[in-house]
């Protein structure tokens, strides 16, 4: 097989330069260093302000009797009926600080979803659900209102941090969906204009709790 003058150019220029070593043009940017700044306050405080600012609603709570006052009072407030929890370990916890009645009422017609989460990221606001909660994969979706309760210990800087979290909860078998919950949902696609509740819940509260996860 005969080989053009020009081509045999190109293919010793690409063996010469198979064997030669090029230098990492930004050598910075290699490594698992973050890209982003570390906490400059403490992370609760960074999750609240991230949080609020993308239109969820914060409460802390020092003890879980408090966390169930403060229910309580939401519950009233908002006229809500129809409560749908799935999380045993949360509803045994509601009956024991007098929480109110909890409905076994399906997902579709429920007023408020109750769910625990894996991890809080303070740098993002984020909430992180998962499909090896007993929640599943669509109650923070499909309720149009979704409250999140989560604990201080639970609370993480950054992504990779929540990653790691769950990668020691887990092992080997991590869950098959893994969902970065970000305040309520938001869509800008009709004519730009930012439209609050298309996707998923209107509203999404997190309360965070100084006690030791149950």
């Amino acid at each position: 097989m005969n080989i053009s003058p020009a081509k045999e150019t190109i293919l010793k220029k690409i063996r010469k330069a198979l064997n030669q070593s090029t230098p990492i043009p930004f050598p910075q940017s290699e490594g698992g260093s973050s890209v982003f700044h570390t906490a400059l306050q403490e992370l609760e405080v960074e999750f609240a302000e991230e949080f609020t600012r993308l239109q969820g609603k914060f409460v802390f709570c020092a003890n879980h009797q408090e966390l169930a006052g403060h229910l309580n009072m939401l519950v009233q407030q908002m006229e809500w009926k129809k409560i749908f929890c799935r999380d045993d370990t949360l509803k045994e916890m509601f009956t024991a600080n007098k929480f109110v009645q909890i409905q076994d009422v399906d997902l579709g017609q429920c007023d408020v979803s109750i769910t625990g989460c894996e991890a809080l990221v303070a740098r993002t606001g984020s909430m992180v659900l998962s499909s090896a909660q007993p929640v599943g994969r669509t109650v923070s979706v499909y309720a149009p209102v979704h409250i999140c309760i989560a604990y201080t210990s639970q609370v993480v800087y950054d992504i990779k941090d929540a990653l790691k979290l769950l990668k020691s909860k887990y092992d080997s078998m991590l869950p098959s969906m893994i969902t970065f919950a970000t305040g309520p949902s938001r869509t800008a696609d009709i004519e730009k204009t930012l439209v609050v509740g298309v996707h998923g819940p209107k509203e999404v509260y997190c309360f965070l709790v100084d006690e030791p996860i149950i």
